[in-house]
C-alpha cells in the first residue's frame, strides 16, 4: 500500500450495514509512502496511528 499526505484511507465495513469508514491521512510513517499512517477520521476527528489491513485502501488526492 501507498499513500501522500492528504489521501483518503477508506476501510471496508465487514458488515453491509455499515459504510466504510474514511479518514484523511496526516504523516505517512512508512518507508516509500508505506504505512502506518496518522490518520484523522472523518467520522469523529479523533487521530489514530494506522496499520491498514486487507480490508482497506487509499484513495490519490494527487494527480501524478
Amino acid at each position: 500500500m501507498h499513500a501522500d499526505k492528504d489521501d483518503q484511507l477508506v476501510v471496508n465495513s465487514h458488515d453491509l450495514a455499515h459504510e466504510p469508514r474514511t479518514g484523511r491521512i496526516l504523516e505517512v510513517h512508512g518507508a516509500e509512502g508505506g504505512p502506518p499512517y496518522l490518520v484523522r477520521w472523518d467520522d469523529s476527528g479523533r487521530t489514530a496511528l494506522v496499520f491498514p489491513g486487507p480490508d482497506a485502501h487509499v484513495n490519490p488526492t494527487h494527480v501524478p
